[in-house]
């Protein structure tokens, strides 16, 4: 237990190191102090005399007009209302499927040779590219990215025909070495 020095509250929390009241620094306190009588040359502590509470009238807050909405200032030239007009923002085109379509077709020419995934890729390229195209057709407001759409199909076909003429290189080389 701790007590104040200056206002001699009691607390018995023992972490407490200062006053709630008054942050006063606490000394110990045992209880044998409590019951320890006043001497003669001590006086009681002084009584503390409150102010009484502020009255409010939270039901009569509202006696004055009504409050009227904010109106802008008149311009000065005109000496009319300044007219609002908001500012419209608007909304991107979606170019998702052009970009997926580019960005596999560009993987099928460059890591497309590697295990021939440009197998996966290319048609991919090619689904994807065909359905933006198709999907700007109908609605070219909302969708957008034709010419990604057109790369990815071109990159994606152009891996086909490629991986094409490579066979055929790959075939004519194995007639030739057979025919001798």
């Amino acid at each position: 237990m701790k007590r104040c020095p200056r206002c001699n509250r009691v607390y018995s929390e023992s972490d407490l190191n200062f006053c709630l009241e008054d942050g006063e620094v606490l000394s110990p306190y045992s209880d044998e102090e409590a019951t320890r009588p006043l001497r003669r040359d001590e006086a009681p502590p002084p009584t503390i005399i409150l102010d009484s509470p502020r009255v409010t009238n939270p039901i009569g807050w509202q006696t004055g007009q009504p409050i009227e909405p904010w109106r802008p200032p008149p311009h000065p030239a005109v000496g009319q209302q300044a007219q609002f007009t908001p500012y419209l923002m608007g909304r991107s085109v979606n170019q998702t499927l052009a970009i997926v379509s580019m960005a596999l077709g560009i993987g099928s020419i460059t890591v497309g040779w590697c295990c021939y995934s440009g197998m996966a890729l290319g048609p991919a390229a090619l689904i994807t590219g065909f359905i933006a195209l198709m999907q700007i057709k109908k609605n070219p407001d909302i969708y957008g990215g034709k010419p990604l759409a057109i790369v990815g199909m071109v990159t994606g076909a152009v891996y086909f025909v490629a991986i094409f003429v490579v066979l055929l290189i790959y075939i004519a080389a194995l007639i030739a070495g057979g025919v001798q």
